[in-house]
């Protein structure tokens, strides 16, 4: 029977050709400008680590003075370096992590000339466990490391293979600046977006090529990059990051139970208390303990922007809708006498409106096609823009099955009542008006 129906749609829409174009290029520029801001919002909204974003964690203390202070006000984002330290020292979580971002001089074997720039990591031992980084040879360094700030990095594969060629990475020595470096691991490509881990820099930037004990970098004055937060009086010449009342590390943790959690919130207000006592800090206990999730929300990493024009391309869809059911009114009961005919030859109302939903279906796919091309150029025009997170605007297959879904939905659903309109109609009247 639906075969039936299908072969009737199609003779339809054969015969009107100009009308079925109209309602294709309506369906087809909804969904290409909705999925085009769809897929974008889809992308800078993911979750980066979907298996352990509810475990881990990124705390927040406040040591700043009593200057501007105001109830309730939020936490530095950044940690100080003693805060980090002995956060790191108590080990409440299951792995703890201090991190900062930077840049290094990678200077190849061939010959110093032919140095160049690369992302750095500036980290202790548990980000590649906490963080679950796939390793292709070897692995990261050791708690020990860390504390005998040992000149050990890790790379990415990217920069193993242009460096090396493919060939074995790990146990070589890389000059990284005026300083050689042990190779102990090579990671296979990894750049969760967001970039949830330093947010410092935006949401959306590369991954780092180099991978280095945070110990290490401090001794050896490595470049920090990333923003840094002061309070009180200090003079930034000569500043020491150990020192100086300035938060600028980020700071994880994993907390793999909710009695895990809870303790670890605890912990973090009796830190702050014993702080105060001991007159580091001065302000009441003041902090905030966000999940993975939380923390992007909380640093609302998909911009503004980007979810007004959502909301428009939305807006557009359903004008673009409107618009179909229009056409299809007119479509549908200009075809009344040909009902009518079908009514009084014995077919039933539902066999009609199951009919004319064939020949909408038929329109919601051929409207499909078009709005999948029309998305796949307004990514290209996406991808040309100089945001950071251009690059990352390409549709995948959850987001093209989604187009296809969404456009026969919509479309159907646009022909439920011109259809039912058209169903409704007397058949003696529809010969009658013939």
């Amino acid at each position: 029977m639906f075969g039936y129906y299908f072969d009737l749609a199609q003779r339809s829409l054969r015969r009107n050709p100009v009308l079925t174009a109209l309602m294709v290029l309506a369906i087809g520029l909804g969904i290409g400008a909705s999925m085009t801001m769809l897929t974008v919002l889809h992308v800078m909204s993911g979750n980066p680590l979907p298996e352990r974003s509810t475990q881990l964690f990124y705390p927040q203390l406040d040591p700043r003075g009593m200057d501007d202070y105001r109830v309730g006000e939020e936490p530095p984002t950044q940690m100080a370096w003693i805060d980090a330290t002995n956060l790191l020292k108590a080990r409440k979580g299951t792995h703890q992590a201090a991190m900062s971002g930077g840049q290094v001089t990678v200077r190849p074997a061939q010959g110093g000339n032919r140095a160049f720039y690369v992302d750095a990591r500036f980290t202790t031992a548990d980000f590649f466990a906490m963080f679950d980084v796939p390793f292709a040879r070897g692995g990261g360094w050791s708690s020990s490391d860390d504390d005998k700030q040992a000149r050990v990095i890790v790379v990415a594969k990217t920069l193993a293979d242009k460096l090396y060629g493919g060939g074995q990475a790990v146990g070589k020595i890389l000059r990284l600046g005026q300083n050689d470096f042990r190779i102990v691991g090579v990671i296979e490509p990894w750049s969760p977006v967001p970039h949830f881990y330093d947010l410092t820099s935006g949401g959306y930037q590369d991954g780092e090529q180099v991978f280095m004990p945070l110990s290490t970098a401090l001794a050896l004055h490595q470049g920090i990059g990333g923003s840094l937060e002061c309070w009180g009086y200090m003079s930034f010449n000569n500043l020491d990051r150990k020192t100086a009342p300035c938060s600028w590390l980020q700071f994880w943790v994993q907390l793999d139970t909710p009695a895990q959690q809870r303790a670890y919130r605890e912990f973090l207000v009796s830190y702050s208390q014993q702080q105060k006592m001991l007159g580091r800090f001065v302000r009441p206990p003041n902090t905030r303990l966000h999940d993975l999730m939380g923390w992007l929300d909380y640093n609302k990493v998909v911009p503004g922007s980007v979810q007004l024009q959502t909301l428009l391309a939305l807006g557009f869809m359903l004008v673009c809708l409107v618009n179909t059911v229009a056409l299809l009114l007119v479509k549908f009961l200009r075809r009344g006498g040909e009902m009518g005919v079908r009514r009084a030859m014995g077919a039933s109302m539902r066999s009609i409106f199951a009919q004319l939903l064939a020949e909408a279906t038929l329109v919601g796919l051929c409207g499909g096609v078009v709005g999948v091309l029309l998305a796949l150029f307004g990514l290209w025009v996406v991808r040309q823009q100089p945001a950071q997170y251009a690059g990352l605007a390409h549709l995948d297959a959850p987001m093209l099955y989604a187009t296809f879904v969404l456009a026969l939905c919509t479309t159907v659903l646009a022909a439920m009542f011109p259809a039912w309109r058209a169903c409704r109609l007397p058949p003696a009247r529809a010969l009658k008006i013939q």
